[in-house]
């Protein structure tokens, strides 16, 4: 892993790596976890910093992943056992914290 840059990457990184394996969070949902409500995009700034963290099992609020990281992301989350449906991860797979 690189060396964490601030105290966000390192909230960041705390939230995306308690995201059970074969589950998703929104890019929100981290966010919240990370002690940042709606600071969404930066979390995406963060994970483009972070190396060593399942990045991949985090996708848009909406429940899809996103078009520009598809053919790299959704390899992952089906070995995962991730259920997707074109772009949209099956709701059996959004994790929330305490389910």
């Amino acid at each position: 892993m690189k060396q964490l840059r601030s105290p966000w990457q390192q909230a960041v990184a705390r939230a995306v790596t308690s995201i059970p394996r074969g589950q998703t969070a929104g890019y929100a949902l981290v966010a919240l976890l990370a002690g940042k409500p709606g600071a969404s995009r930066a979390v995406v700034a963060a994970l483009r910093e972070l190396e060593g963290v399942p990045w991949w099992r985090v996708i848009k609020s909406d429940g899809r992943v996103a078009e520009e990281m598809f053919a790299e992301q959704a390899p992952r989350l089906v070995r995962e056992g991730v259920v997707l449906t074109g772009h949209r991860v099956a709701a059996a797979h959004r994790w929330s914290p305490g389910r």
